[in-house]
């Protein structure tokens, strides 16, 4: 599928996100040590790499493909690291934001 790799490298993004702006919540709203900041810069700066290897003509179209992809994620992350179910107002608005990336994906591709 033409659309497999974009998807494989923006999942791979939002988790470095997530993970990167975890460590500063952790820090500053959790008390956690700031040491925590290290590895939260570090993830952030795989983000920002891993988005440059998404092959788009222009960087505000691969953000904005990339925002569907990250707002899935954030509520993947609700669940599986917060344990906290997402509503099925969060699936249904997750569901919409993956289908808008798609579509810019796709047309993306087509001109």
């Amino acid at each position: 599928m033409i659309l497999a790799a974009p998807l494989a490298i923006y999942v791979l993004a939002a988790l470095a996100e997530i993970a990167g702006c975890f460590a500063f919540w952790a820090w500053l709203r959790l008390g956690k040590s700031p040491l925590w900041l290290v590895p939260g810069m570090l993830s952030l700066a795989v983000f920002a790499w891993l988005l440059t290897r998404v092959d788009a003509d222009f960087a505000g179209r691969a953000y904005a493909a990339y925002g569907g992809i990250y707002v899935t994620a954030s509520l993947g992350w609700l669940w599986l690291s917060e344990g906290q179910v997402p509503t099925r107002w969060d699936l249904l608005g997750g569901g919409l934001c993956v289908l808008g990336a798609m579509v810019i994906l796709a047309g993306s591709r087509t001109g």
